[in-house]
């Protein structure tokens, strides 16, 4: 199963939204990529962001679990999701 890109584009706000409400994972993403909260509030909507977004919540199954239980979604939707913002260009074979 693939994700289309808008079907993709709301997991990594979805995702987003989660990470915001987290108080312990928020400030290791915003160390991780030196984002600060206006450039959540101004690249929200960029595939490139949320998919480092994706790429920081996948880096842990535990984190995958918790956000995949709170929103009723499968455990591999967030990888799913990931690819499809990635495309082709995510694409290597080593």
């Amino acid at each position: 199963m693939t994700l289309s890109q808008e079907a993709a584009s709301t997991i990594a706000l979805k995702a987003l939204a989660w990470l915001v409400s987290n108080d312990e994972l928020m400030p290791v993403f915003m160390g991780a990529t030196g984002a600060s909260a206006d450039d959540l509030r101004a690249q929200a909507a960029d595939p490139g962001f949320q998919a480092s977004v994706l790429e920081f919540l996948t880096m842990d199954d535990a984190w995958v679990v918790s956000f995949c239980d709170t929103i009723s979604e499968d455990y591999m939707t967030p990888m799913m999701a990931l690819n499809a913002l990635r495309g082709e260009a995510g694409r290597h074979w080593t």
